[in-house]
């Protein structure tokens, strides 16, 4: 039997579809050595990110994908690659670690702090490897990251917690992503909303 859809209807369902699929394969968090428990009374908490030994997409090391990137972009016009290498990494402090640092915050009971002493725990994020994804309009693909998570006593470094995450997600829900830092910064503002969720249910 046909049944005739209202356009308000259409886009309604239209919205659903894009909901669950925006869901689909949302990204997964667990502890693989010590506990939360120490983060129970915390009010603050310091950050610091890594990106040692990162790969990117298909490539194991991440200077191999500057380099090919630099090279693409040069050729298409002089000092663009170049630009764009330093954007590349520019992007980290400016874009990926602010998003991290203000979804924590806004989801979790704790401050962010950098390099304070006298904050008893210090949260290491290290990115270990990187989709940046990609829109061209009619195709597109998700950015995504995974890391290693470590909660460690800030005077004397020592671990007290270990987690992995995998696929933290970059996504716009309008599809309108067509920059790559973009896409990469919003993967981290999902990391940083996800991890906050799970240390405050895991720490009560």
């Amino acid at each position: 039997m046909f049944i005739r859809m209202t356009p308000i209807k259409f886009t309604l369902l239209a919205v659903a579809v894009l909901f669950c699929t925006a869901r689909a394969g949302a990204q997964r968090l667990k502890i693989t050595e010590g506990n939360l428990d120490v983060l129970k009374n915390e009010t603050k908490i310091n950050m610091e990110f890594t990106y040692e030994k990162l790969s990117v997409g298909k490539y194991k090391d991440e200077s191999d994908y500057i380099a090919k990137k630099t090279d693409e972009y040069n050729k298409k016009e002089p000092g663009r690659g170049d630009r764009w290498a330093k954007e590349w990494i520019a992007d980290r402090k400016n874009r990926y670690e602010p998003q991290f640092k203000e979804l924590f915050e806004k989801y979790s009971d704790m401050k962010v702090t950098d390099g304070d002493k006298s904050v008893k725990y210090t949260l290491v994020l290290k990115t270990t490897t990187m989709e940046p994804g990609f829109n061209v309009g009619v195709m597109r693909k998700n950015a995504e990251i995974d890391g290693e998570i470590w909660i460690v006593e800030t005077a004397t470094q020592n671990v007290v917690c270990e987690i992995k995450m995998d696929n933290a997600k970059g996504r716009d829900f309008w599809g309108a992503d067509f920059d790559t830092g973009g896409r990469i910064a919003e993967c981290y503002a999902d990391a940083g909303k996800a991890v906050a969720k799970f240390i405050k249910k895991k720490a009560d």
